[in-house]
């Protein structure tokens, strides 16, 4: 014959001296809900002077966490004079729980309010520590990058050709469309804006030179670059962060090859190779969106027009342009590559690590294109 577990009970009796608590019924798990509707009602009631255990049944480190709670962390040392009809070994039991919630408790403490200019300097520190973090760990990357190109740069058949050419037709071929468009569009901008501006003062004409100078010193690469950060960067990195997530790089090196040497270098020997010559697209567009518009808003026909770029504007302005092109390449890819090696392996870490790549790539491309105009500022260029 089986016996039907029941439900622990509370039953004070205030007619005692002291008030008594008898406790009754199963102590467990499986009635814990129950168990703690009780006691949440017994809060409010007297609190006893004794119990009484003489009814207990079976008793868990459930049940006796809530015992423990009516007993309470301050008469638990007293247990053994305040408990009638409890073995040794529950007494015991109750102690180390009542002595885990009371330690628990103490753990959990609020922290104490914080002063506001502290936090602001915590958060000012750790940014920098963050940033030089990033800093060391992207100069470190370029100098494994430059060693490992000039390691290969004598041992042609060591040259991957066939990835050169792919992630060319990658970056640069399929990158055509969207940079001659957006440069033809924001060179008719910057032509609508100078005719707007200049013919206030009679100097309308001067339009093309705005639009020449902008577009060979400035617009033109810095808008390839932001462009390429973008697409690109953000492209590298998905690809290998993709690669180590599957744990792909892993086999790479298993088999004793350089990831570096086959996944880095064709990236960015493609983007140093593509680059300028985007950019040199980039150029051309915004100059033919620029005159466009001069010649359809000031009447100054074609042949006016790069009679005055020819006359007005110096080659060394196309130069100035033009170098700026393989250092963001450069950096660009190297960013790209160096996030996808740090995704940690989990697809929430590669779309993090992806846009980690192309705010960094654009904050250093623009950062870059400031001390390049200062510089050629200083020395007259």
């Amino acid at each position: 014959m089986t016996t039907t577990a029941l439900p622990g009970q509370l039953q004070l009796d205030a007619t005692a001296n002291p008030p008594l608590m008898r406790i009754s019924g199963d102590w467990t798990l499986a009635h814990f809900s129950t168990l703690e509707a009780q006691v949440a009602a017994q809060r409010t009631a007297e609190s006893p002077g004794a119990l009484d255990f003489a009814g207990l049944g079976a008793l868990d480190t459930a049940g006796a966490a809530l015992l423990a709670e009516i007993i309470g962390s301050a008469r638990m040392s007293q247990l053994d004079q305040i408990a009638r009809n409890l073995p040794a070994e529950r007494q015991a039991l109750l102690r180390t729980v009542g002595s885990a919630i009371t330690q628990c408790r103490l753990d959990e403490k609020a922290p104490p309010p914080g002063n506001a200019l502290v936090d602001v300097l915590e958060r000012i520190g750790i940014a920098s520590v963050t940033f030089k973090d990033h800093l060391i760990g992207v100069l470190g990357f370029i100098g494994l990058t430059l060693q490992t190109l000039l390691r290969n740069l004598l041992r042609p058949r060591r040259w991957r050709l066939t990835s050169l050419a792919a992630h060319m037709e990658e970056t640069g071929l399929d990158a055509v469309p969207i940079v001659a468009l957006l440069t033809f569009m924001v060179g008719a901008v910057v032509a609508f804006l100078g005719a707007t501006v200049l013919q206030k003062f009679g100097a309308a004409i001067y339009t093309v030179d705005l639009v020449g100078f902008s577009f060979l010193r400035e617009f033109g690469v810095l808008l390839t670059a932001i462009l390429i950060a973008g697409r690109t960067a953000s492209a590298f990195t998905a690809q290998i962060g993709s690669m180590k997530a599957n744990q792909e790089i892993d086999a790479i090196q298993a088999l004793g090859l350089d990831p570096v040497e086959l996944l880095v270098l064709p990236r960015v020997l493609a983007l140093l190779l593509t680059l300028p010559m985007l950019t040199f697209l980039a150029m051309i567009s915004g100059i033919f969106g620029g005159g466009v518009v001069c010649a359809l808003s000031l009447d100054i026909s074609p042949r006016m027009f790069l009679y005055m770029l020819q006359n007005d504007i110096a080659v060394q302005h196309f130069l100035v342009g033009i170098v700026k092109a393989p250092v963001f390449a450069f950096i660009i890819a190297v960013i790209g590559c160096l996030e996808g090696f740090r995704v940690s392996g989990s697809a929430q870490s590669v779309g993090e690590h992806t846009t980690s790549s192309v705010v960094q790539s654009i904050f250093v491309v623009i950062l870059l294109d400031a001390m390049f105009a200062l510089f050629f500022m200083e020395m007259g260029w």
